[in-house]
């Protein structure tokens, strides 16, 4: 195993001044609001509703997510118990399960903070929306013209030619060595100058790593304080603070990689935010322009899935061999850490692994799960 030089990044939360708006929200009872029918979403799809269960109003977890009684909704019992089970038996460190902004289930440790994978680079996705819309940083922009370069071997001048929209794609066309890279990505990296930028899709952290140092100069924000300040903050997440995230330097490249903990029932809220095209009841936190491009597929990846701009993306019905409807995208990381956003459904899956004290769990039993998830749904 590569030897880490750990740099820890803490922080503390920052207290909003209490203005009457916000004392209104405090005061709000069971912490939600309703703010969209679901008969809207479906008829904006031209699709219709089931017809099984009652139509629920969309709401939005205050202090905590309101429960739903799955029965009264239309759930399968027996169907969450199995799934339950199941997840039980494969180890699962946390299962949650929302729909229509209510947590339809909840399996393991939801509060549990486990340090995430590459769930982190979708959340990296959306502090770019923000930069964009804010004229921060401009996607066509090159390496060269950021002054990008990393340790010897260092970056020729067609590496520089990359952009950052590049990046967001994984099409750099960089591949030099990276911090944080699996020994399988490692083995996998083509090689050196081998394809030109934007013409050849791999999943390289080198291209994640650097997004972050890009964005930090960009901004002026470190990247756990924005996450706090743009994500955490504007969503009432429960457990999130800077002090959970930490950089990860190694030799061979000048870019660290950034690492978070997350609880799932933070991650969820995450989930429901890009389910809701960016907006959290009344307010745009993610332009949802933003989250429409960064869903859409610029490369084929594997059968019917895709990849965006650091979100992977069905290209059909089907994630996780699951049928979870139209318009579905993920992001996924290491050990069995997912975020399943499936819009036609109006359902969100966050499954964590926490690979500290379990063994990985693999991609074929998270679909054996998310299929019992989805089987127990309603139509």
């Amino acid at each position: 195993m590569k030897r880490h030089e750990f740099i820890t990044v803490s922080g503390r939360a920052t207290t909003l001044p209490m203005t009457p708006r916000l004392q209104q929200k405090r005061r709000m009872q069971a912490g939600w609001a309703p703010v969209m029918h679901a008969a809207i979403f479906f008829a904006a799809l031209g699709a219709s509703m089931p017809s099984s269960f009652a139509i629920a109003e969309t709401a939005f977890p205050g202090q905590a997510w309101e429960h739903a009684d799955p029965a009264r909704t239309g759930w399968s019992v027996t169907g969450l118990s199995d799934a339950r089970s199941y997840a039980q038996s494969i180890g699962s460190s946390a299962v949650v399960v929302v729909q229509d902004g209510r947590m339809v289930a909840s399996w393991g440790d939801p509060a549990k903070k486990i340090q995430i994978h590459s769930v982190r680079k979708s959340i990296m996705s959306a502090l770019y929306g923000v930069a964009v819309a804010r004229r921060q940083i401009d996607l066509n922009s090159t390496l060269f013209d950021l002054g990008i370069d990393d340790k010897p071997p260092a970056l020729t001048a067609e590496e520089k030619g990359a952009t950052v929209r590049d990046l967001l794609q994984a099409r750099s066309g960089v591949y030099h060595e990276a911090a944080y890279e699996t020994e399988s990505e490692a083995e996998h990296r083509p090689d050196r100058g081998s394809h030109a930028p934007g013409t050849f899709w791999y999943y390289n952290n080198w291209d994640f790593n650097v997004l972050g140092v890009l964005l930090r100069h960009a901004t002026g924000e470190d990247t756990f304080a924005a996450v706090e300040g743009h994500l955490a903050q504007p969503l009432g997440m429960e457990d999130f603070t800077p002090a959970d995230g930490r950089y990860i330097l190694e030799k061979a490249s000048q870019h660290p990689a950034y690492l978070m903990q997350f609880t799932a029932r933070d991650l969820a809220r995450f989930g429901w935010l890009y389910l809701n095209r960016g907006t959290w009841r009344d307010r745009k936190v993610i332009p949802a322009g933003w989250v429409a491009e960064s869903t859409r597929s610029y490369s084929d990846v594997r059968s019917g899935i895709g990849y965006g701009y650091l979100w992977w993306v069905s290209k059909t019905t089907i994630q996780f061999r699951t049928d979870v409807g139209h318009g579905a995208f993920s992001a996924r990381g290491h050990l069995g850490q997912y975020i399943i956003v499936a819009p036609e459904r109006r359902i969100v899956v966050v499954h964590l692994n926490d690979g500290s004290v379990r063994r990985a769990i693999e991609s074929e039993e998270f679909a054996a799960l998310l299929q019992r998830i989805f089987a127990a749904a309603p139509r």
